[in-house]
């Protein structure tokens, strides 16, 4: 009696201490949408910038942010946030779309010149897909690649369904773990950034003195190569470089 008294005591002081959280957090969603449809777009954006803050994430989160900013005037940050949100989840249809049309608006458009068709190949198939989605595929084809190893050689089944299996499963293991990899590699590991300031100077070193190799404008996507002296350097789609100020990008 009394043991199940101290967990029910447990269970309440539980409920208590994460209720305002869980009730602050809804409410904040809840202004923010108000905020959001009487356009109050400066309010909206900072009650979804509070939640992110709390250490909330996700892709709706992400893409109301996104559209916030955009509404705002904000391209620069409009396009971190959809970006941020695609990468969570890379196959809703509205992430998608609001990400190209943003992208639309900026006023450089880079002409991506793709080096490598084998990168072309890979990124059309795991770009609608999520990692962790990708990572449990991986992981299933290798329980199952263990089962037959143990049934094979544990077991000694040596019947020819139990081969083909085997040879089966070990290719479909080698090609998701291949393809997970290059999935986090791409979405994680390259590092990029989105320029949010109106005028950004890309010059040909990392100093203000530095030769001006052009101006870019807010929404571009450049993967960042290197960082001095308070500037990155910076890759375009067009496989131009240049360094340019870290206060004028957004590392996504």
């Amino acid at each position: 009696m009394i043991h199940k008294l101290i967990t029910k005591l447990i269970l309440l002081l539980a409920v208590i201490m994460i209720a305002p959280s869980i009730f602050g957090q809804d409410k904040r969603w809840t202004d923010a949408a108000k905020a959001y449809e009487n356009k109050q777009y400066d309010q909206a954006i900072a009650l979804y910038e509070g939640i992110l803050k709390d250490g909330v994430e996700s892709a709706p989160l992400y893409f109301n942010l996104g559209d916030a900013y955009f509404k705002n005037g904000d391209l620069g940050r409009a396009v971190l946030n959809f970006y941020r949100a695609r990468r969570l989840d890379p196959s809703d249809p509205d992430i998608n779309h609001n990400l190209e049309f943003a992208q639309k608006f900026s006023s450089v458009q880079m002409e991506g010149v793709e080096l490598n068709p084998v990168g072309t190949f890979l990124t059309g198939i795991v770009d609608s897909y999520r990692l962790n989605t990708m990572a449990w595929i991986s992981s299933l084809f290798f329980i199952v690649t263990l089962a037959l190893l143990a049934l094979r050689f544990g077991l000694g089944y040596r019947n020819s369904a139990i081969r083909s299996g085997l040879t089966v499963a070990l290719i479909l293991l080698v090609i998701t773990a291949g393809l997970t990899s290059y999935k986090y590699r791409v979405d994680y590991l390259v590092k990029r950034a989105v320029i949010v300031a109106d005028d950004a100077k890309v010059r040909s070193g990392p100093t203000d003195q530095s030769d001006l190799e052009l101006t870019g404008a807010p929404g571009l996507i450049v993967e960042v190569l290197s960082e001095n002296s308070g500037y990155y350097n910076v890759l375009f789609e067009n496989k131009r470089r240049g360094w340019i100020a870290k206060d004028q990008v957004e590392i996504i």
